[in-house]
Parts: C-alpha cells; structure tokens; sequence
C-alpha cells in the first residue's frame, strides 16, 4: 500500500508552533500541497511562493518526509536612522509519512515557487503459497 498522508502532530510539535509565534514567525501561508500517483512513483508539489532555493529544507527520518522553509526580509542599511522597520518574516513546515517509497531514491526540483518531489514507489511484494513436501 502506498501513501503519503500527513505525519499526526503531537502536543510537542503544539509547544513548538507556539514558540516559533514568539519569535515573530507568520504562519498565515499554508504550505498547500498536492499529491499525485504517477504508477511507479508519486509526484508531490508545494507552493512555496516568495521562497528562494536556498531558504528550503528537506529532510527524510524514520519514514517521516519533513519539508521546512524560512524566509527573512532584512535591510542590511545601517547608516539610516529609521523610526519604524516592518520585515515580513514567515516560515512553513510540514511532514508526510513516506509508506512504500523508496527513500533513497527521492529526487528534488524548485521552480517558479513550486517545489516538486518525485517519490519512487517501492515494489510490490506478491504472496505466494508454499505448499508441504
């Protein structure tokens, strides 16, 4: 069976949006996603528009595909003397459980905000009948 269903959170990962808030984070922009069986493999894509390459993060553990990125607006001007300075900081982050795919073979692409995974399925195992001599 394959899928590819969002990880369940846990109160710590409850603790850990909470403490992200306090670090001024805007969790306004899901990272939307969709998933698509391909026959061989899946195809994942999530927007992540205003993101650069360098600012996305993918990470494969204990079956469990995390996807995080972070994004800071910094004016790096020292010389003015502002009275007021607004910088959209904004992070995202979701995990999917990788059942059936071929971890090591997960391949990576970024594009016009739109990051694709193509997640080989592994091969289906047949049950087979062994019979008594």
């Amino acid at each position: 069976m394959y899928s590819m269903i969002p990880a369940r959170r846990s109160m710590n990962s409850l603790f850990n949006m909470l403490d992200a808030f306090d670090q001024n984070f805007n969790f306004s922009s899901a990272l939307r996603t969709d998933i698509i069986d391909q026959g061989d493999s899946l195809t994942l894509e999530a927007e992540l528009p205003g993101f650069a390459k360098e600012e996305i993060e993918l990470e494969i553990q204990n079956g469990i595909l995390t996807i995080s990125a972070q994004h800071r607006e910094e004016d790096q001007d020292e010389e003015k003397k502002y009275l007021c300075r607004e910088r959209r900081v904004s992070a995202v982050k979701r995990s999917f459980q990788l059942e059936g795919i071929q971890e090591d073979s997960v391949t990576a692409s970024f594009e016009n905000g739109v990051l694709k995974l193509q997640l080989p399925k592994q091969e289906t195992r047949v049950s087979r009948r062994i019979e008594l001599a």
